[in-house]
């Protein structure tokens, strides 16, 4: 091994694995590591090469005390951000328990030895609802580039089968679409779409993908299909109950009191509240009208009253019965 020339990327190498602010690496630790590798090196060298590092700019400092010593100071993540992204890997039920121990393991790798074994709470549960779907990575890439280059797509989708014999099988169909968006939304990763034979948009999800070929048919715009002249969204998400698609409309909701907090969290600080009466208040929000925005009303119970349209207060009595006929 030419040391001349590998030296520096080495000593940088170790104090990305194994040096932080509580666990610095003396002179003597690193010509250790390197002795390991095959480079044998004076004392004097080791502060000739962190000076090289920080030269171009990479963070190191020097510490003298309570250990003497050097460590990497500035990383491109640093310990709560990464718990922050392993948390979402663990919990997301798009991703694999395969794709889930190897993303977690990469995660773990922006950080020091130390710091990566302080995130031993974060371990990945075989029991967690996870999908089977391990070809997602490469469906997420061809779809990302169908949507930037304005491609329809062929896909197959599959759907679990219930039958009295509880046997594990599943529907499959095979659609043509015009891909806009990927959301990720109530922990499900969804593609929104346009099937050709209908003027709206539709919610598919990613996990039940299984085939994709990217087609040399331009896609549908979403004018045509859609509110909008260019897909928002955020927008788009903001308005949308467990992803069930429906034409958007002004709602009117008479809420308790109690219910301001959930309101604003879930249409944002800026809709207004306009008080009735010393115990309700009344707002208005853009919402698609569908059977997930009456599920999501009626969870609260008698602390929402929708006032309008009248079509959509009768969706939710019509439910109300039904609900209340299943236990009688």
């Amino acid at each position: 091994m030419q040391s001349t020339k590998v030296k520096t990327l080495l000593i940088y190498k170790y104090l990305r694995l194994y040096s932080d602010e509580n666990n610095p690496l003396s002179s003597h630790q690193l010509i250790d590591l390197l002795q390991k590798d095959g480079v044998i090196c004076e004392r004097k060298s080791i502060y000739a090469d962190v000076k090289a590092l920080t030269q171009i700019g990479i963070e190191i400092e020097s510490v003298m005390s309570p250990k003497r010593g050097f460590y990497l100071k500035a990383r491109e993540f640093e310990p709560p951000e990464v718990r922050l992204l392993i948390d979402a890997v663990t919990s997301a039920p798009f991703i694999t328990p395969k794709m889930t121990r190897s993303l977690t393991g990469k995660l773990r790798g922006l950080l020091s030895e130390n710091q990566a074994s302080s995130l031993s709470s974060q371990v990945f549960r075989e029991g967690v609802n996870k999908c089977d779907n391990e070809n997602i990575y490469d469906i997420i890439d061809m779809l990302d580039k169908a949507i930037s280059h304005k491609r329809k797509v062929s896909i197959k989708y599959r759907t679990r089968k219930i039958d009295k014999e509880n046997k594990k099988s599943f529907t499959t169909k095979i659609f043509v679409l015009s891909p806009y968006a990927l959301i990720w939304k109530d922990d499900r990763y969804y593609l929104v779409c346009n099937k050709s034979s209908h003027d709206n948009l539709m919610n598919l999800r990613l996990d039940r993908i299984r085939n994709i070929t990217v087609l040399e048919d331009a896609a549908r715009p979403v004018s045509e299909c859609s509110e909008y002249t260019v897909f928002d969204p955020a927008d788009y998400s903001s308005k949308m109950f467990n992803m069930f698609s429906g034409s958007v409309e002004t709602v009117t909701l008479r809420c308790h009191l109690d219910m301001r907090e959930q309101i604003l969290d879930r249409f944002g600080s800026n809709v207004p509240l306009v008080a009735v009466d010393i115990w309700h208040f009344e707002t208005n929000v853009q919402v698609a009208v569908s059977d997930g925005f009456v599920s999501w009303l009626m969870q609260f119970g008698d602390m929402i009253k929708v006032i309008s349209p009248a079509y959509l207060a009768d969706m939710v009595a019509q439910k109300a019965e039904k609900i209340a006929s299943v236990y009688k």
